[in-house]
């Protein structure tokens, strides 16, 4: 709890006919009496007149009294809905100042939900990611998240961590008694089998960061083979510099769009060359870069050969495609090759379809899975990797050590252990007002 009350507009800073301001804090009440001078009972929006620290009216405003805990925040708090005009709205922020509150920061009120205990962090997190939701499937990969599940997975699965941890304990502070060996054989057992759960979840953990941060599409090839027009027209607008001269592209131009109900981010690379000027070989190793740490790459050349530069990687996928075919194929197609003309449009549908099946095979199952983060991931690799020398160690005292250290890496995804250092990083994606 914080004896500091704050406020900010939940409706955001665009110009909307109805903007929310929301208090939170010990002072709500007092600041809410100084505003509307006869405030409405609890948790009923009332119609009130809003005056100023000098008496001048502010505004005729909808206003509800929300007394905590049960509160988003857990605290005392008030909602204002105010006429969006700027002149109410810093009209009453000038006036909550003078009384005492001040801004809240960017996630500051779920902030105060996570330390008071309304919610845990993986809950907090979803809230961003619905806040900044593109896609459905964003969309429902949230809302699944904010339902707890992974927050109740960890929970269930630390119980199990402390039963075997006491079993272990055990063990060592009496060394004397002659526990039967299936006992020990069946703890063991669990671990094991607790181990293997951990990485079945794994499994699709990367499947969700996809769906959550949108799968990385970089188009790739040399020089003036048509990359930046193919941009454009995948686009449908014009974001990318078309020159004949080659060597135009020097950075990595990024566009994101919606294929097949996913988010997809396109990256248009530098052409792919040996270069005496410094800069177009900036660009080109900018260029590399981003294309070993795409998910598919959209491999783009005028002539049938496959030894083209395309840094692979076991998850990445290439489509191959020839591009001008307008200008006429020097050669048959490849098989799986893609004839392209990007001026003209022909052929672009068919890529379309193929990214977009693409994007499937990469994302699929990403909505359902648990872990949507590259944090959750992390922590659940290193809980699997401490069951997994638990199970290796030859007596109770290793295992009960590595047994800590997998709870503690499963406290750390819900906020429970040690997350301080991390808190701020989380919150700060957040808009002012949640």
């Amino acid at each position: 709890m914080t004896d500091e009350t704050i406020f900010a507009l939940a409706s955001g800073a665009v110009r909307v006919p109805v903007a929310v301001m929301r208090i939170s804090g010990p002072a709500s009440a007092a600041l809410l009496g100084r505003l509307c001078r006869r405030p409405p009972p609890p948790r009923r929006a009332s119609l009130r007149t809003l005056r100023g620290p000098d008496g001048e009216v502010l505004d005729s405003a909808l206003v509800l009294w929300l007394p905590g805990p049960a509160t988003y925040t857990g605290e005392d708090s008030a909602e204002l809905h105010l006429h969006g005009g700027a002149a109410v709205i810093e009209g009453v922020a000038a006036a909550l100042v003078a009384w005492g509150a001040r801004p809240a920061g960017p996630g500051e009120f779920t902030k105060r939900a996570f330390l008071n205990g309304r919610l845990d962090l993986t809950e907090a997190e979803a809230i961003a990611d619905l806040i900044e939701a593109e896609t459905p499937a964003q969309r429902r990969q949230a809302l699944r998240q904010m339902g707890g599940e992974l927050g109740r997975l960890c929970a269930a699965w630390r119980e199990r961590l402390r039963r075997l941890l006491a079993h272990q304990e055990a063990l060592i502070d009496f060394p004397e008694e002659d526990l039967p060996p299936e006992l020990e054989a069946a703890a063991v057992a669990e671990m094991d089998g607790l181990a293997a759960e951990l990485e079945s979840h794994l499994g699709a953990a990367r499947r969700a960061e996809r769906v959550r941060e949108g799968v990385v599409v970089a188009v790739s090839g040399p020089p003036n083979v048509g990359k930046s027009t193919l941009i454009n027209r995948l686009a449908g607008r014009e974001v990318a510099i078309v020159s004949p001269v080659p060597g135009t592209t020097r950075d990595v131009l990024e566009v994101r769009l919606v294929l097949g109900g996913q988010l997809v981010t396109l990256l248009d690379t530098a052409g792919l060359r040996e270069s005496a000027d410094p800069i177009e070989q900036e660009g080109v190793r900018r260029a590399r870069a981003r294309l070993a740490e795409a998910d598919i790459v959209l491999s783009l050349a005028e002539t049938p050969e496959r030894e083209r530069e395309v840094p692979l990687a076991s998850t990445q996928e290439v489509i191959w495609v020839r591009t001008k075919a307008d200008l006429g194929l020097t050669a048959p197609l490849a098989p799986g090759e893609i004839a392209l003309s990007a001026v003209r449009g022909d052929g672009v549908e068919d890529l379309v379809r193929e990214i977009t099946a693409a994007v499937k095979r990469l994302s699929e199952g990403g909505e359902e899975a648990v872990l949507t983060r590259a944090r959750h991931r992390a922590a659940f690799i290193e809980a699997a990797g401490a069951l997994r020398r638990a199970v290796a160690a030859p007596w109770p005292d290793l295992r009960a050590e590595e047994l800590r250290v997998a709870q503690r890496a499963l406290g750390r995804v819900t906020g429970e252990i040690g997350v301080e250092e991390i808190l701020d990083a989380i919150f700060g994606e957040f808009c002012i007002g949640k």
